[in-house]
């Protein structure tokens, strides 16, 4: 089998500082090669470089570099766009952003074909985005054609990318994240079709912090961190026998067991009967009745659309529901944490100012503002010197433990968490997650984590509700609901969760 891409000595440095170090491999056609790391090991450096798409500031040399049988290491800006799409093309992580707001999806597929010449005539072009779309199964693919990105869900974003990126028919394809924004059942379909294409010919890059995805998908894996490969060999044998500490880490940071309930006698806080709520006469969440037991987290679980969200801004209080009850068995302060810590906090404040507002609001006297600001992040494992910093300036592991202090400075009893750690790399994430359940026990805090990971909801829920279209289908302690589950979508959740070992 012949290789469609080879990659020796590429480095990428900013100022002499290097960035990436000396990354070498081959990818033959009908092959994934998959790169995992966090965030700043290099990997979407890596991937940028293969389409000549680096920073203008960035100095970039290769001992060797060949595209389809193209030696492109010394490629003019103006000779790559012969090359991308033709022989090598991109899907990145955040379709709504990569897709043209103002275009129709029709078009944006049909963009390739037209740059490379590919097609002739309007009608033979209509056929071909029929065809490309049909390929990466967009159903009813002549409506999806006519729409507009906005117009479609992320799963059906990702497979209008995808098919834009098969337009020409490339010798390789290099997908950035494209699963990580995802519901856990679209994710396995976007990554089951990402496979059906290798399998056709193609060869795939695959870029990701996600081991589950990676033994799903690739046939050898690379780790990196810092800009240097670290470890690398068949999926298996680098998931299953890790040599570098490193890779050990970041397994163990994927794999969570069930939380067992322990035996409590605590007593019912929050007691819902028949909530039901609808926007527009569409149907957000259906007869949802449930309990949260004093102490305890409860873990809601299920797709985008699925209303989740919606009962978690009910039990905040900021929507009330059409029908039925939300009542709280005593009066409890309950706060909430956003899912995008950057968009929650304002941009102009710096974080000890969104702190000293949630102080106030707690009732906190002016006079000891400025020691509870040290207090709560030194709670939350953040130096003081951070208050200074605005929200941009911080990681984004650093935000949502500076959201979690924001919400902790009104003293609240109850934290709802909207999708906490959706966002972060996986010992990020495990570090937020053991924050969680510290600042639990120390606080005596009864949590409701809203989220589409199940080894996260696993990792820390004590009950889980499960919720498909509105409508609680299942609950139940979450080690029985995970290990022996009676509805059909929650066995097909679990399933597409896959875990990263064998």
């Amino acid at each position: 089998m012949s290789a469609a891409l080879h990659v020796r000595g590429l480095r990428i440095a900013f100022g002499g500082q290097p960035v990436v170090d000396d990354v070498s491999f081959t990818v033959d056609r009908g092959e994934c090669i998959a790169i995992v790391g966090e965030s700043g090991a290099g990997k979407s450096l890596t991937a940028r470089a293969l389409l000549g798409l680096t920073p203008v500031d960035a100095d970039v040399s290769l001992d060797g570099f060949l595209v389809d049988g193209t030696d492109a290491a010394g490629l003019s800006e103006r000779a790559w766009r012969q090359v991308r799409g033709a022989a090598i093309a991109l899907v990145s992580q955040d379709a709504l952003v990569s897709l043209d707001p103002l275009r129709r999806i029709g078009a944006e597929v049909a963009e390739p074909l037209q740059l490379h010449r590919l097609v002739r005539g309007r009608a033979a072009q209509a056929a071909r985005v029929r065809d490309l779309l049909g390929r990466v199964w967009m159903p009813d693919p002549d409506r999806r054609a006519r729409q507009h990105p906005h117009e479609l869900s992320g799963g059906l974003r990702q497979r209008a990318l995808i098919a834009s990126a098969l337009a020409a028919a490339p010798a390789v394809l290099v997908a950035d994240e494209p699963t990580t924004a995802l519901d856990a059942t679209v994710q396995a379909r976007i990554l089951a079709l990402l496979r059906e294409i290798t399998d056709a010919g193609t060869a795939l890059v695959f870029i990701s912090h996600d081991f589950a995805a990676v033994r799903r998908i690739a046939d050898r894996v690379m780790v990196m961190r810092g800009g240097v490969v670290v470890e690398s060999g068949p999926v298996a044998e680098v998931l299953e026998n890790p040599r570098h500490e490193y890779t050990k880490q970041l397994i163990a940071a994927t794999i969570h067991e069930p939380r067992a309930s322990a035996p409590t006698d605590s007593v019912p806080v929050l007691i819902a009967r028949d909530v039901s709520r609808s926007f527009d006469a569409v149907p957000a969440v259906v007869d949802a009745s449930f309990t949260v037991q004093d102490g305890q987290t409860l873990g809601i679980v299920g797709e985008s659309g699925s209303g989740k969200t919606t009962l978690a801004r009910m039990i905040v209080g900021v929507d009330a529901p059409d029908t039925g009850t939300l009542r709280w068995t005593a009066e409890r302060r309950v706060q909430l944490v956003h899912q995008n810590p950057l968009g929650a906090f304002d941009p102009r404040w710096t974080i000890g100012r969104s702190l000293r507002e949630g102080l106030e609001a707690g009732g906190v006297p002016r006079a000891q503002r400025a020691a509870g600001v040290t207090r709560l992040l030194a709670e939350v494992d953040l130096a003081p010197e951070l208050a200074d910093r605005r929200p941009s300036a911080l990681s984004g592991g650093q935000r949502q433990r500076a959201a979690i202090a924001r919400a902790l400075a009104a003293d609240p009893e109850v934290l709802v968490l909207d999708e906490p750690v959706s966002a972060l790399d996986p010992s990020v994430r495990e570090r937020v997650l053991r924050l969680l359940a510290r600042l639990q026990q120390e606080r005596q805090l009864t949590m409701i984590l809203v989220s589409h990971d199940l080894d996260v909801v696993g990792a820390v829920a004590d009950e889980v509700l499960v919720m498909q279209d509105g409508r609680i289908v299942e609950q139940g302690a979450t080690a029985e609901v995970f290990a022996t589950p009676q509805h059909a979508f929650t066995r097909e959740l679990l399933a597409a969760s896959g875990p990263a070992h064998p």
